[in-house]
């Protein structure tokens, strides 16, 4: 089968392997589609924290072609999606309920691949069938959108909240609808145009083209006696738009930091505002299980639809293409195809 090894920065490789078998409890998935995502864009640009070589890809959906021993929840021929990740219920961060940092939770990389070996943790917890009207691009949405309603829940949004977004990635574009959808008046930060559009579709009030205006006082502009929003989300992962939400948010606001910046990145706050002005600021990472199905849940219902974050389609061969025109913010999210 085709499958594509990360080497270093820009460096992937298509190479020849076989096709995977399952052991106890795993299944084998033949994907239909694979997602580019941002994770992928930093990986491909700048380097990840695990050693090269190493597999690369995490959104993807398909066919169960293989099953291991003791599989009881899914058959062969069933149509899934499977999350990247399972915590092990067992660490300490588990027992207290913060799951997405489980101390053995592996990201199962490798989705650029026509087969995929999804471990029996990830069977059992995080795999998902698809209703017979869902489309495999709709249901490969599944990752990163569990990511976003993950960090949303992180926040306290009341209706009729100012709610800023800086980034308007597919991250970005899914908090913006996911605050628009708990009754929030959000404002939309981006550079680039296409993103601002698809913003307002998503249930921005407010679209902010940073490259004309400054990014904090025109988000303060838009509250009533320029106080502030009362929730600013970074989505970005540049420390400058970290100190840029936090400039942007209320006395008693909440900064929801969830874009990961480069290892070692260092940001500054005005710790005298931090304290006399009790601002809150969170970083939130990855998702948790009761995430990812709300996430599921949420594309069966069209909460959101592949056809607005999903644009150009490309063949395994040209994954480094996809990838590049996706980091290069020219779209939303590319996909790969794979033929029968």
């Amino acid at each position: 089968m085709k499958q594509i090894v990360y080497y270093g920065v820009q460096d992937i490789r298509l190479k020849e392997v076989e096709v995977p078998q399952p052991g106890p409890g795993e299944i084998v998935v033949k994907n239909k589609v694979t997602l580019t995502c941002g994770t992928d864009c930093k990986m491909f640009m700048r380097g990840y924290r695990y050693d090269p070589p190493h597999l690369i890809g995490h959104e993807a959906a398909g066919d169960i072609v293989a099953i291991g021993e003791g599989v009881t929840r899914f058959k062969l021929g069933d149509r899934v999606v499977a999350h990247n990740t399972a915590p092990c219920h067992k660490c300490y961060w588990c027992k207290k309920g913060q799951s997405s940092m489980c101390v053995d939770l592996p990201s199962n990389l490798g989705s650029y691949a026509e087969y995929q070996l999804i471990p029996k943790n990830i069977v059992e917890e995080n795999t998902f069938l698809l209703p017979d009207e869902m489309a495999y691009k709709q249901a490969a949405l599944t990752e990163p959108l569990s990511c976003a309603v993950y960090g949303i829940d992180q926040v306290d949004i009341e209706q009729g909240d100012s709610v800023v977004v800086n980034g308007c990635g597919p991250i970005g574009l899914m908090f913006i609808r996911l605050a628009y959808l708990k009754g929030a008046r959000v404002i939309a930060c981006d550079s680039k145009p296409n993103r601002l559009e698809l913003a307002q579709k998503m249930g921005a009030r407010h679209l902010i083209d940073i490259t004309k205006v400054d990014q904090v006082q025109a988000v303060r502009d838009l509250v009533e006696d320029s106080r502030g929003v009362d929730v600013a989300i970074e989505a970005a992962g540049l420390p400058a738009v970290w100190e840029i939400a936090f400039n942007q948010v209320r006395a008693g606001g909440q900064v929801l930091c969830f874009g990961g910046t480069k290892s070692g990145t260092k940001v500054t706050f005005d710790c005298t505002r931090m304290h006399y002005e009790q601002i809150t600021v969170k970083g939130v990472f990855h998702t948790t299980p009761i995430h990812v199905n709300a996430a599921f849940e949420l594309l069966k219902m069209g909460a959101i639809s592949a056809d607005d974050f999903v644009e150009h389609e490309y063949t395994i061969e040209e994954t480094e293409a996809a990838i590049r025109e996706h980091a290069e913010g020219k779209v939303i999210k590319n996909c790969i195809v794979y033929e029968d």
